[in-house]
């Protein structure tokens, strides 16, 4: 059913959340996990401290799908979280989006928007939220 579930990490306890039962879900049903960071654009960081810590992230996604013999497939992009999660999910090929909620208030949402509230919106496959 699902062949292909593709969970984006900021590396934040929610998306760890979001990870872990993207890769236990891998593990029941024979799926290959596509772990996903986007360094965000807007960010003034130098990006070789960016790149460092997607990298990071990536490897922590892995070495968990190892560890529950799941295969994780790594993808880092530089872009927009908000803008690109579609595209992103239609070139890794991904049946599902696991993607975990940081609980943001009205206020909060309104000024920095949220990632997984977009990708509702606008990721043509199944999406589940993790809070």
């Amino acid at each position: 059913m699902f062949e292909k579930i593709m969970v984006p990490s900021d590396g934040s306890q929610h998306a760890k959340r979001a990870e872990d039962v993207a890769l236990a879900l891998a593990r029941e049903l024979g799926s290959t996990v596509v772990a996903v960071h986007i360094i965000d654009d807007k960010f003034i960081t130098p990006f070789e401290v960016l790149e460092m810590e997607g990298k990071d992230i990536l490897k922590s996604v892995t070495k968990k799908g190892k560890e529950l013999g799941v295969q994780v497939d790594e993808i880092l992009i530089f872009g927009n979280p908000i803008h690109d999660m579609a595209k992103i999910s239609l070139k890794a090929e991904a049946d599902l989006v696991v993607i975990g909620t940081h609980g943001r208030t009205r206020l909060e949402k309104l000024i920095m928007g949220s990632v997984a509230e977009s990708a509702l919106k606008i990721v043509p496959v199944p999406v589940m939220l993790v809070k």
